[in-house]
């Protein structure tokens, strides 16, 4: 008997306009022992009609056991509809044989099954559907996939790997550290906020987790956008893999999905072959495919509709054979309309630029220079609290309640008048600040609001820069202490329309945390750094030194 939350889940299935065409009695399902390329027997799950006949099929690869029910559902809803599916569990994960180490074997294990697929008589055409890893598993091998792999639907997910892992030297902790403490291969019963915090980060993996992760050392010790780690062997092969393409994907992605930036770096890569075929869509969700706009009452039309996109995807690409017209769709939140652009990056068709000035305000043009301090501490980091690369915190992502102006002693507010009209903000947010500090690196973060006519502010976006990789440079640079500094923090793209009567706050602070690691107010790399300082920032304005926010718009 299957549990509520799989009687749920196969409840899906029958809300679609796709009906079945076989009964269960009437379709084929088993597992095999799978060998891969080098003998190692991966667990996989075969499904088909029973009739006799060639089938389109959509392959699949997972290494989560807590998704293994659910897609030996989809397997069995897939051949009802007249679909062949196959699953296989990723080496040493879910009863396959081998050593489980992340994204190592995926490649080749995942290519030798589409090979031997390929040569099935009961398989017409295939295409690969995966979600965060097991969308990995089908982008890090789509430039090599055989004749019969016609198209690909992957969501949640990016093959840009230091974007997902860093902004401007700032690790994303509670992606990357969550998650590596959770996939060690090994049970680890340490708290992650512990682990986070752990100093040097570098040394938690045998302090609190067990044993050593060389992989996880990796990431946080290679922190440059240069470094060879990230520019040669398997991470510049993932990064390359769309501009290699051949056939078409479906790119879909959540505003407040941590590998948004990563993504729709991707989506820019690929080929003209395989991009002019291919649809980027984009809704109000985090990475459940789950709507966080939670200050919008009038969002009728930001439920998730995935599962019908997928069905749709492969009849145009496997049962219809067809090939799809490039199309980027996304959800502007504040209007819940979804929209048709006619390109990505989206076409900036203006801007408009608020100025920081005194008492906290923000202003359409510069007015008296002047400065503001503050004291940040990195003993004491400012929390994260609605965000769109969180993953681990689950409860604080995307567009929430903000606490007041000035709420903390390092943190420093500006607001705008109200709006004249409604203001549509299309593209990436920028923030262009004159800064220093006295601590030879630090970091300086924005987080951009929509208060609303009953006081109620909700954030936009948020950004971070440091010091060190300040205005986008891919190798550690110095700072001197004590100097002003021109600064741009960018942050992911957004469609967003604010309301006439709103006003735009913006937020300057130094931490958010875990969303970022704390930056410990030393220059070096941040995981191999052990004791912190405070740090006195000051953010300067005015004619003399225009700090300002930019926002592309459609109706400035």
């Amino acid at each position: 008997m299957e549990n509520e939350k799989l009687t749920r889940y196969r409840a899906q299935f029958d809300r679609l306009p796709y009906e079945k065409i076989y009964a269960p009695e009437e379709i084929d399902l088993w597992e095999e022992m799978f060998p891969s390329h080098d003998g190692v027997k991966l667990r996989t799950i075969f499904a088909r009609p029973k009739k006799e006949g060639s089938y389109p099929a959509i392959v699949m690869r997972n290494c989560y056991a807590n998704q293994y029910d659910e897609l030996k559902i989809k397997c069995e809803e897939y051949a009802m509809r007249g679909y062949a599916a196959i699953v296989q569990m990723c080496r040493g994960t879910v009863g396959s044989e081998g050593v489980w180490e992340p994204n190592v074997n995926d490649r080749a294990d995942g290519l030798c099954l589409v090979n031997y697929l390929e040569k099935l008589d009961w398989i017409r055409c295939m295409g690969y559907q995966g979600a965060s890893y097991l969308a990995f598993t089908g982008w890090v091998m789509a430039d090599a996939v055989p004749s019969k792999m016609k198209s690909m639907f992957l969501t949640v997910y990016g093959t840009d790997r230091h974007t997902s892992a860093y902004k401007d030297g700032l690790f994303r902790q509670d992606i990357l550290t969550a998650w590596a403490k959770d996939n060690a291969g090994r049970p680890v019963d340490a708290d992650y906020m512990e682990s986070a915090r752990f100093r040097p980060q570098v040394e938690v993996d045998e302090a609190m987790w067990g044993g050593r992760l060389e992989w996880y050392r990796d990431w946080i010790t290679n922190t440059s956008r240069s470094d060879p780690y990230w520019n040669g062997g398997f991470w510049k092969a993932l990064r390359d893999v769309p501009g290699k393409m051949s056939i078409p994907v479906f790119v879909g992605e959540g505003w407040y999905d941590h590998h948004l930036g990563s993504a729709l770096n991707g989506f820019t890569a690929l080929s003209d072959a395989a991009g002019n075929a291919s649809t980027l869509r984009i809704g109000p969700w985090n990475h459940g495919i789950q709507p966080v706009i939670n200050g919008h009452k009038d969002a009728e039309n930001a439920e998730s509709f995935e599962l019908l996109e997928i069905f749709d995807w492969f009849r145009e690409t496997l049962v219809e054979e067809k090939t799809p017209e490039r199309r980027i769709r996304c959800y502007v939140i504040g209007a819940d309309e979804w929209r048709d652009f006619p390109e990505y990056p989206f076409p900036k068709k203006d801007t408009a630029e608020f100025y920081l000035g005194a008492n906290g305000t923000l202003t359409r043009a510069p007015e008296e220079s002047g400065a503001t301090c503050y004291t940040y501490d990195p003993q004491d980091p400012k929390p994260s609290h609605g965000g769109e690369s969180l993953f681990a915190t689950w409860g604080e992502i995307g567009s929430l309640l903000q606490p007041a102006e000035n709420n903390r002693p390092d943190v420093i507010s500006f607001v705008s008048g109200p709006l004249e009209k409604d203001l549509t903000i299309i593209g990436q947010i920028e923030a262009e600040l004159f800064v220093e500090s006295d601590a030879d690196d630090t970091c300086f973060t924005i987080q951009l609001m929509e208060v609303f006519e009953n006081g109620e502010a909700y954030n936009i976006r948020n950004g971070i820069t440091t010091l060190a990789y300040r205005n986008g440079s891919v190798d550690r640079i110095t700072y001197t202490p004590n100097t002003t500094e021109r600064i741009r923090i960018t942050a992911w793209d957004v469609a967003w329309q604010m309301k006439k009567g709103s006003r735009l706050r913006l937020d300057i602070s130094s931490s958010n945390f875990p969303e970022y690691a704390v930056h410990p107010n030393k220059a070096g790399i941040w995981s191999e750094i052990k004791e912190t300082v405070p740090a006195r920032q000051t953010v300067r304005f005015g004619k003399d030194h225009p700090s300002k926010v930019i926002l592309p718009v459609e109706n400035n």
